[in-house]
């Protein structure tokens, strides 16, 4: 479900970079006991109203956008996950290796995702993402792939939302990233993927299936951050399978709904 260059080998894969979230830290205070003259108590309570103001202000944010993925409004919402109640940094990335490994890992969980599919929403990704003298081409060859023919085969509206009562998901997650080549200006950074993509529902053609692959982007820095130049996929590596037993439709159709997708990966 992603779109790139031509594909190539590129030797050996592993997690260079290991993975990283923000979980969140349980929030409390000391207990306190026995008597107290009203100084300590006005003390105790400026502290406890502090203490609620900081958490309050660490844990809003939350997310302003609805899922890309499922179908109409009246089933469970969930938000982009944010596990810490901050939300995930979206630009900005570190001016060295790490930096240029974290950005890949972010930009691929973003170029196969459900959202990329929705033509408003690409083409956010697109200037996001991509460096400014390649986003006119790729954004037109985004729309020649995800026409509207494409959409309906699997089972989406040109608006890329599925239909019919079902839901859709694509999502990935890395497993690791190394990088190939590095300098202060460019980079090249491959990032070991798995993912989940298909759509959910009783009569659908396109179940829901897991996958393994390999992405390859070309990284330029510009304007104090990290964007790609260009990038490309291929199949693999991939694991034995395992003997899980496939989850019904319905099932998969609720796990989309009640688990909100991870939008960043390190």
């Amino acid at each position: 479900m992603s779109l790139g260059d031509d594909h190539h080998s590129s030797g050996d894969y592993g997690g260079a970079g290991q993975t990283r979230l923000r979980l969140p830290e349980e929030d409390g205070g000391p207990r306190r006991g026995g008597r107290s003259s009203s100084r300590s108590l006005v003390t105790v309570v400026g502290v406890v109203v502090l203490l609620i103001a900081a958490i309050a202000f660490a844990n809003r944010g939350g997310d302003d956008s609805a899922s890309a993925e499922g179908g109409d409004g009246d089933k469970p919402k969930t938000s982009a996950t944010a596990p810490s109640g901050t939300r995930p940094v979206q630009s900005g990335f570190a001016h060295d290796e790490q930096g240029a490994q974290s950005a890949a890992a972010n930009y691929a969980v973003t170029l196969v995702s459900a959202e990329i599919l929705k033509p408003a929403r690409r083409d956010e990704i697109v200037r996001q993402v991509f460096v400014a003298d390649k986003q006119a081409a790729l954004a037109d060859k985004f729309d020649k792939v995800y026409s509207q023919e494409f959409l309906g085969t699997i089972g989406l509206d040109k608006n890329g939302n599925a239909t019919g009562g079902n839901t859709y998901v694509s999502r990935t997650m890395p497993i690791g990233s190394k990088t190939t080549q590095y300098s202060d200006t460019n980079a090249t950074v491959e990032v070991w993927c798995t993912g989940v993509f298909g759509t959910a529902g009783e009569k659908t053609t396109t179940p829901v299936s897991s996958d393994w692959f390999t992405m390859t982007l070309q990284l330029r820095w510009v304007d104090n951050d990290w964007k790609v130049e260009s990038f490309s996929q291929k199949d693999g590596p991939a694991p034995v399978p395992g003997d899980n037993k496939a989850s019904s439709a319905d099932e998969m159709s609720k796990a989309v709904q009640e688990y909100g997708g991870f939008t960043y990966a390190r």
